[in-house]
């Protein structure tokens, strides 16, 4: 049986840990170094860092800041927001990164995909995607933080990143983003049953059975949140205890 991973994830702003609600009203929580230590001594599979203001004020990353994580973090670590070319990507990998997760440039230029697949192996090359319902069982890709519709249908480009390369996908529901009213099952699932590469569903976490739904019902491999975790509402090694217990293969060392 495939392992299950819990991800929990530093969304980055002006060089603080935020949190928003359906990507607005975003308010700052805490310090990234000191949440990374706490993830990983509490058991997480991998993490992510977000530069959620990086694209959209056309800035550079916070290069030195993910540099003093990926330092302190022995899991695999994931950089995404503000990439936009294969040098970024290798600034990312030369200061310790392990990962990348592009989201607006693959929408601009979809042979980025590509060429870092090609150039440094897909399975560290992840997709990420932001997505809201726009009709039954319809779900559209979003750019610029969530604010702009861009008429692609999201299963269809689930598919276009699987061709391109893409090692994984990062599904991030808009709708359900900080809400904690669960993740979309039927979006998570109809991703999964449309590629054949790992989904990590991201949006909704609020309660340990949201986590087993989503990783049975919702056929995801892994589950990102962010706000249980920050909030400290969820312990991600009690977590992954309940769903040991609920027969779902888990690390936990």
């Amino acid at each position: 049986m495939t392992i299950k991973k819990i991800i929990p994830c530093l969304d980055v702003d002006n060089r603080k840990v935020v949190k928003g609600k359906k990507f607005l009203d975003v308010q700052e929580v805490a310090d990234p170094l000191t949440l990374a230590k706490k993830y990983v001594a509490d058991g997480a599979d991998e993490l992510v860092f977000y530069d959620i203001s990086a694209s959209t004020k056309n800035r550079a990353m916070f290069l030195d800041l993910i540099e003093e994580i990926a330092k302190e973090v022995p899991v695999p670590f994931i950089v995404g927001g503000g990439i936009r070319t294969i040098e970024d990507i290798e600034k990312i990998f030369s200061i310790g990164g392990n990962k990348v997760s592009i989201n607006s440039a693959a929408l601009t230029n979809p042979s980025l995909i590509e060429e870092a697949a090609k150039k440094f192996g897909s399975e560290r090359i992840m997709l990420s995607m932001d997505v809201s319902e726009v009709g039954p069982s319809k779900w559209s890709v979003f750019a610029n933080g969530g604010m702009e519709d861009t008429g692609i249908d999201a299963i269809e480009w689930a598919k276009k990143g699987e061709q391109l390369g893409a090692g994984e996908l990062v599904v991030n529901c808009i709708d359900e983003d900080g809400v904690r009213d669960g993740y979309n099952l039927a979006l998570n699932k109809a991703m999964a049953d449309a590629v054949s590469i790992p989904i990590i569903a991201s949006g909704g976490a609020g309660t340990p059975e949201h986590f087993r739904d989503v990783l049975t019902e919702g056929k995801a491999s892994a589950a990102l949140a962010a706000s249980v975790f920050h909030y400290e509402e969820i312990n991600i090694r009690e977590l992954k205890n309940y769903l040991a217990e609920q027969n779902i293969p888990v690390r936990n060392d």
